[in-house]
């Protein structure tokens, strides 16, 4: 089974800096960090507050999973950052 995203609960960590999201293979669920700087890159000029980073978030939701999956996929562990070099 492939790395999967049905859960849309997302909540910005203000210590990390990201926002976190959960992904599942199988029974087995993952952390996800996408970092301020990386929505910067999807987002430029992108507001400094934690309701801009969760809008940022949702609308580019569906970059940031495939992102997240093709992490996953080369490396196999229980929590990933997804950083701004991860989005160029």
């Amino acid at each position: 089974m492939t790395m999967q995203f049905p859960n849309h609960s997302r909540s910005y960590d203000r210590t990390r800096q990201a926002v976190r999201f959960w992904g599942y293979d199988t029974a087995m669920e993952y952390s996800f960090f996408v970092t301020v700087e990386a929505l910067q890159v999807m987002e430029p000029g992108l507001r400094r507050d934690e309701e801009s980073f969760l809008r940022a978030f949702d609308v580019h939701r569906d970059l940031i999973c495939r992102t997240a999956a093709e992490v996953y996929s080369r490396d196999r562990k229980t929590r990933y950052d997804l950083v701004d070099a991860d989005f160029r």
